[in-house]
């Protein structure tokens, strides 16, 4: 009888083939463990926090838009009428802060969010970047208009009706590493051609770029998008020079 209970013994194993205990029985029961540990936690969390869930998600959803606002995109408030009148007093626009991370630096047309600090004044400014590093930048020629690395550039499209290109002569080269740049309301703009004889040189660090407005959020009624005008398209590049 031993003798013919022994090979359904062994055919009863061989049909169940073994797996390590770890995967096959343990794996699951860790899992839920693990689970039911953060579900604690979370509860733990929410009974200790005053507002419970409803404050929890508020909470994460706060932390995100600070993340979000620090290294991604911010509002900024139009605080003049320089930029008239593509951006109006009182206008709020989307800066982009990755539009110059990953090697990408401005080019021309741009209109920039910067720092000021010690060399426009302490305060954050939006002005369209005009020259880039190693251009050549001088105003004006025979029709009035900006000429940039020997092209001359027609503003109309965006400069201030009424306005001059400058009623300022000057005749640039921007440092590599810089920026020269214009408000768009060029009588009511306090920018690059004020400061060529302060610290700098009228010019600005790339590194003080907070971003690119892309965006005009608010009012509702001006929502557009700011894209780059064409009419840098046509300026040859100098040596040195990016974009």
């Amino acid at each position: 009888m031993d003798t013919e209970a022994q090979p359904t013994t062994e055919r009863d194993r061989s049909s169940h083939p073994s797996v390590p205990a770890d995967v096959s029985q343990e794996t699951p029961e860790a899992e839920g463990a693990e689970g039911r540990s953060r579900f604690a936690l979370v509860g733990r969390i929410t009974e200790w926090l005053p507002g419970g869930r409803i404050s929890l998600t508020l909470l994460i959803c706060l932390l995100f838009l600070l993340v979000l606002n620090a290294f991604v995109a911010q509002p900024f408030q139009i605080p003049s009428g320089s930029m008239e009148n593509g951006l109006r007093i009182g206008d709020r626009v989307l800066v982009n802060k990755l539009a110059y991370r990953f090697d990408a630096e401005p080019r021309r047309g741009d209109v920039v969010v910067f720092d000021g600090t010690g060399y426009f004044g302490n305060f954050d400014y939006i002005k369209r970047v005009v020259g880039v590093g190693g251009d050549h930048v001088v105003c004006c020629d025979k029709e009035g208009r900006i000429k940039v690395n020997g092209r001359s550039v027609d503003e109309s499209t965006f400069l201030y009706p009424g306005d001059r290109a400058s009623t300022v002569d000057f005749d640039v080269v921007v440092p590599e590493g810089t920026l020269f740049v214009l408000g768009d309301h060029r009588s009511h703009s306090s920018d690059s051609r004020d400061h060529l004889g302060s610290p700098g040189g009228g010019m600005i660090p790339v590194d003080r770029v907070i971003g690119r407005a892309d965006w005009i959020l608010w009012p509702y009624a001006h929502l557009t998008r700011l894209s780059r005008p064409s009419a840098y398209a046509r300026v040859p590049g100098a040596e040195g020079a990016h974009g």
